[in-house]
């Protein structure tokens, strides 16, 4: 089936029309089942009821937790400002004790005021005190220090505010630089005349204390790359207690251990999803503690949403870009690259970190060509910009088929030669080229002998597409009797390892070229994997291997009968450059998406599938019950 140039990309005209005219934005588009575990998760209290959040590429995670904040507040949310307390008692153990949040300093003045008045004439400035702000350990600390002076003391300090809260605000921590102390908080020390010691303004607290009440989010990979920092974590979320460690090191004979902190908080852990399946499996106190997961996508997907709701994450991401305006013009390009950036036609990129440089760097051009917006032809200019730049490697690899080191035909026809396609990683560039694949027969016992598996140039899937194909030639040639014929084939000029099975459909067809004789076009490439039965199945990078083929018809010129043949299965996939969309138009160059073998096979060689295969046929049983001629040497004798 010929592909119209209408099924080339996604229909981004339409799309751009259905644009409001005053989008709201929202970095949360997309997200709806990773909203509801955030929900579920923020409902539920206990020490075992904390989420792992699977964060996308790109995603902001500031800006989610903002939203989140106003959408899903934690039920059990209860925060109280932290104060540690001179001990009467031990000059070591400084007390912990709690008030309502926002109330640590006043509280501190009530207890200066009580230290002030004679101990007999305390009582009601402690009541007071107890009843304006209400805690259970103030009470306590007040029944221990209610006949003591501030002399009667030890240390020189009264009190140190480790915590201060807004009751009102239920702020996300986020600690994505985790260290100990970043996260744990630290003891410093000092040195007083050659003696080490610890004071209370010397207490630093950690984002563990300062997330106290509420919601503490932490960067798991960043957590896990110091596994004695992951079981400190656990530790704490099983006892609900903060204990504080030994300041300094283990060789320095300095002790002061401040009163544990009682710990109430919800814990988020972000990262990948292979982070997830690793805590997993190799913890197991993980799935106890971390049962709810928050799976944000990385993409929308607009065959099951509606369109409109993406266009006020773009207007998002346009806000905190902080360029020039995005023209009515400049829509349709913005999409087909959030098309690109997702794979797949039905799809549209939430990636908003990709977006944010595409906007930034249009809007740098933008401001040099001294335009007050970012329009059409802004954005295609950025995006020619870059594929020049990216070009480099690709440009080097089709001069080397230009000037004919490497051998690739693009016009007339070939028997037991064929054009796959594949996709070269270099160099932190992705691109696609053609590679020619041969194949020979001879007469032998049915073996089809891969020279890249021999020589240790084959990948594993590279070789199981090789022995599938072998399955499908023996259903179909030899299901009754062995066939008498034996093949090789090859990836010519193949110096490096190669793997994938996308390349099974053309050196099937490569194959069978062979064993029936019969010319295959060389302007044709194709690609796709096979399975045992001839279908033809879906392959990846279909994009960048299609204009890799382009590009060099392109360089060597048109002759109306170039193209490519892929999988229907890749039609949604398709999103290819406007210089390729025009050439399909213009009918200088072919995109063929096909189902099965017999497809291709009539596009490579012009004949239908059950010629060839009953020229192949003829050929099998006239070796079949014919011997083989004897070697020139035995006849001699």
């Amino acid at each position: 089936m010929r592909v119209a140039a209408e099924q080339l990309q996604p229909p981004i005209d339409e799309w751009a029309q259905q644009r409001p005219a005053s989008p709201q934005a929202n970095p949360l588009i997309g997200q709806d089942r990773a909203l509801a575990a955030i929900k579920q998760t923020m409902r539920i209290g206990g020490r075992y009821a904390h989420g792992y959040v699977v964060t996308s590429p790109g995603l902001r995670v500031v800006d989610v937790l903002q939203e989140l904040q106003a959408r899903h507040q934690w039920i059990h949310f209860e925060r109280f400002d932290w104060l540690y307390l001179a001990n009467p008692d031990s000059a070591n153990e400084p007390l912990c004790v709690n008030v309502p949040a926002g109330t640590a300093r006043a509280v501190l003045e009530g207890l200066m005021a009580i230290f002030e008045l004679d101990p007999d004439a305390r009582a009601s400035a402690m009541k007071k005190l107890t009843d304006t702000f209400v805690s259970e350990r103030l009470a306590s600390y007040l029944e221990k220090i209610k006949d003591k002076s501030l002399a009667d003391l030890p240390g020189k300090e009264l009190a140190m505010v480790i915590v201060e809260s807004d009751a009102q605000s239920d702020d996300f921590v986020l600690c994505d630089r985790v260290t100990e102390t970043s996260l744990f908080g630290s003891i410093r020390l000092q040195s007083v005349e050659g003696t080490i010691s610890s004071e209370l303004h010397l207490i630093q607290p950690g984002a563990l204390l300062k997330a106290n009440g509420g919601v503490l989010a932490i960067d798991a990979e960043e957590l896990l790359m110091q596994p004695g920092l992951w079981r400190k974590l656990k530790y704490i979320l099983r006892t609900s207690l903060f204990h504080w460690p030994q300041p300094g090191e283990a060789n320095i004979a300095a002790y002061y251990q401040p009163e544990p902190v009682p710990i109430h908080l919800k814990v988020l852990l972000l990262g990948d999803r292979s982070i997830y399946a690793q805590l997993r499996e190799l913890d197991r106190d993980f799935d106890n503690l971390f049962p709810y997961l928050a799976d944000f996508s990385s993409h929308y997907p607009v065959s099951q949403n509606p369109l409109v709701p993406y266009f006020d994450y773009l207007s998002y991401v346009e806000r905190e870009a902080a360029t020039l305006p995005l023209a009515r013009s400049a829509i349709p390009l913005v999409l087909k690259y959030a098309s690109r950036l997702s794979d797949y036609q039905t799809e549209l990129s939430l990636d908003t970190i990709a977006l944010m440089q595409l906007l930034r760097e249009a809007a740098a051009l933008a401001v040099e060509q001294e335009r007050d917006c970012i329009d059409h032809d802004t954005i295609l200019a950025v995006l020619q910009q870059r594929l020049h730049r990216d070009g480099y490697i690709a440009e080097l690899s089709r001069r080397q088929i230009l000037e004919g080191q490497v051998y690739i035909e693009t016009s007339g026809s070939v028997v037991g030669q064929v054009n796959g396609l594949t996709v070269v990683s270099m160099g932190g560039t992705e691109f696609g080229e053609p590679t020619r694949i041969t194949a020979t027969v001879h007469y032998g016992d049915g073996d089809i002998i891969d020279i890249d598996r021999k020589s240790e140039l084959s990948g594993n899937i590279h070789t199981k597409g090789v022995m599938i194909l072998s399955a499908y030639i023996a259903n179909v040639f030899a299901r009754s009797e062995e066939m008498r014929l034996s093949a090789t084939i090859v990836f010519e000029q193949s110096y490096y390892e190669v793997d994938g099975d996308s390349a099974s459909l053309a050196e099937l067809c490569c194959l069978l070229s062979a064993l029936a004789e019969a010319p295959i076009a060389q302007g044709l490439a194709i690609t796709g994997a096979v399975d045992q039965f001839g279908r033809v199945q879906a392959i990846g990078a279909v994009n960048e291997k299609i204009e890799g083929h382009f590009a060099l018809c392109q360089e060597r010129g048109f002759d109306g009968k170039q193209g490519v043949i892929i999988p229907s299965a890749n039609l949604s996939q398709l999103n290819l450059e406007p210089d390729v969309i025009a050439a399909v138009v213009a009918g200088h160059y072919h995109v063929y998406a096909i189902d099965d073998v017999a497809e291709a096979l009539t596009l490579l060689t012009g004949e239908k599938q059950n010629h060839l295969y009953a020229r192949i046929e003829k050929r099998l049983d006239e070796l079949q019950h014919c011997e083989p001629e004897q070697p020139w040497y035995k006849r001699i004798w």
